[in-house]
């Protein structure tokens, strides 16, 4: 039984990540909870409409999003008429972030699908505002999927790491699972000048493969500095279905979300991207 959240804003893009999730869980036995968190909508009306009184702002805010989730729920069981699945749909006076990690902890669920963009739909960006968010503070491992993107059978799964930072055995075997079904490769890119791995990296490796014993695995070397570079040439040159990092203290991902912005650094990221957390939960 897999535990799935699914943040939605009721854009194309947050479909589109629902019906994602649902064929890539299509598998086995799944609860999908669609929640929708409002506090921020009632905050910004009450804004525009200074007369109103809350309570009534958000009871009326509520109903809407009820129906709205209804709706969603109607469509993403007609898209994947799963048995095995069940949708439970939540609307919650909330703020985003606070929403999510509170049924990640209740629920203890096992993985956070979500739209790369919102309602804005920004397209000279990588990942919405809401995205980020989630991927930062959020306790648990979150796919982000574009827009465009459409074909749910990875064949072939980017896994950068240093194997500095120890892995988790819960959140390797849900990686495991999904390359196992869909008969996918790992590829684990090492971006270094050096060839001998310390003790510690010979330790997160073994344990990693022990994980994943069952899977396809595959180790490249990339002799070079710049890990970004190493990460986009390889995503360019070989048919990647799924990159997958570790958000960690210290890790590169952690200094790509917290110095500065994706664009910035200028990862480039066009196809689901699975971040795997090393947050306590």
């Amino acid at each position: 039984m897999h535990i799935i959240l699914i943040p939605v804003d009721f854009s194309n893009n947050s479909m589109n990540a629902a019906k994602y999730a649902a064929e890539l869980f299509k598998h086995g036995h799944s609860e999908i909870y669609l929640i929708h968190a409002f506090a921020d909508r009632v905050y910004n009306e009450k804004l525009n409409l200074p007369d109103t009184d809350f309570d009534s702002l958000k009871a009326k805010t509520l109903s809407d999003v009820e129906e709205k989730l209804a709706k969603m729920k109607k469509d993403l069981f007609a898209y994947s008429p799963n048995p095995k699945h069940k949708i439970i749909t939540v609307a919650e006076f909330g703020l985003l972030v606070d929403t999510v990690n509170e049924w990640v902890e209740s629920k203890n669920a096992d993985i956070v699908v979500m739209g790369t963009q919102g309602e804005t739909d920004d397209k000279n960006i990588t990942f919405g505002s809401n995205t980020l968010q989630v991927i930062k503070y959020v306790k648990c491992p979150v796919l982000a999927i574009p827009e465009i993107y459409t074909d749910v059978h990875p064949k072939n799964i980017l896994f950068p790491s240093d194997f500095m930072i120890p892995f988790k055995r819960r959140e390797l075997k849900l990686l495991g699972s999904l390359a196992k079904c869909f008969a996918s490769k790992i590829n684990f890119l090492y971006v270094s000048k050096f060839n001998n791995l310390s003790l510690r990296q010979h330790d997160n490796k073994a344990f990693m493969e022990a994980c994943l014993s069952e899977n396809q695995i595959d180790f490249v070397q990339k002799d070079k500095k710049n890990v970004t570079k190493a990460v986009n040439k390889f995503i360019i040159e070989n048919p990647i279905d799924m990159l997958v990092m570790v958000n960690t203290r210290h890790s590169y991902l952690e200094n790509i979300l917290y110095k500065s912005t994706i664009e910035k650094i200028g990862l480039k990221i066009d196809i689901p991207f699975l971040v795997l957390q090393n947050l306590p939960r």
